[in-house]
């Protein structure tokens, strides 16, 4: 890390350190500040924000040169994140950027999207952060047409922060020239088809893949972030931490209200 007046931006992912879309990220933002990575050792997509409990967990240095340093971790990519704050990182990051993922992000996908779980993680803590994804699962996936759009996101929310308990979900559809960006709200739908029968093999057992379809049941949202990667645009959407139902806390209150406990 430098000791310098430098922004610090502090990088994980969830499809492991190999993967080419955060060094693809690690390229678009290292000209905003000093760089520290600290990524899974292997994929670790769908884990949401989950933590490592029953084993311990392993980082190493793996490079290291001016404004970029780079950690491999044997945990989750919120166990990145807390081992940086807490072991790595020297003072707190100005900025956590998550990604880039290979594969979208957008509508009910950010509640199992271990890309966002570390953005959940930073901004529980106060530190602004955003996640990056791109619509293609192809492991040499070309991320140039958003690298434009990545590091003024980035910038921007470097020089303006992001409201308390909020963050951001960015999403890039899969094209050669991205329209613009739209501020999308979350796409609400539905996986169906999540299982796929792998062929019989000699166990009893039945295997099954991940799969499914997913199904938006707000068709024609034109606020949607499904509806702008449709359409050709970046779709970025703030997210809350809270998810507190305001509007429903007085209807329950009144439901609550008439349970009394049994008299003796």
């Amino acid at each position: 890390m430098e000791s310098n007046n430098k922004p610090l931006i502090l990088i994980t992912n969830d499809d492991g350190l190999i993967a080419k879309g955060i060094s693809e990220l690690v390229k678009f933002v290292r000209p905003l500040g000093d760089i520290v990575v600290v990524a899974p050792d292997s994929p670790r997509s769908g884990t949401s924000s989950a933590l490592t409990v029953n084993d311990p967990v392993r980082y190493k240095l793996i490079r290291q040169d001016v404004g970029l340093t780079v950690y491999r971790c044997s945990g989750t990519p919120v166990d990145c994140i807390k081992l940086a704050r807490h072991t790595i990182l020297d003072r707190e990051p100005d900025l956590v950027v998550s990604g880039i993922n290979h594969g979208d992000n957008s509508a009910i996908n950010v509640h199992y999207s271990g890309t966002m779980g570390a953005v959940i993680e930073a901004c529980l803590n106060n530190i602004p952060a955003v996640g990056f994804s791109l619509c293609d699962h192809d492991m040499g996936a070309d991320f140039e047409p958003m690298g434009f759009y990545v590091r003024e996101i980035a910038k921007t929310v470097l020089a303006n922060g992001l409201p308390e308990r909020t963050c951001l979900n960015v999403n890039f559809p899969k094209t050669d020239k991205i329209k613009g960006l739209k501020v999308c709200q979350q796409a609400i739908g539905q996986w169906t088809n999540e299982w796929e029968e792998c062929p019989r093999t000699h166990s009893d057992e039945k295997h099954f893949w991940m799969a499914g379809q997913f199904v938006p049941t707000e068709k024609g949202n034109d606020l949607s972030d499904n509806r702008a990667l449709a359409e050709g645009y970046g779709a970025i959407t703030p997210t809350r931490v809270d998810v507190t139902d305001y509007e429903y806390m007085k209807k329950l209150e009144r439901l609550v209200s008439v349970i009394r406990p049994q008299e003796d």
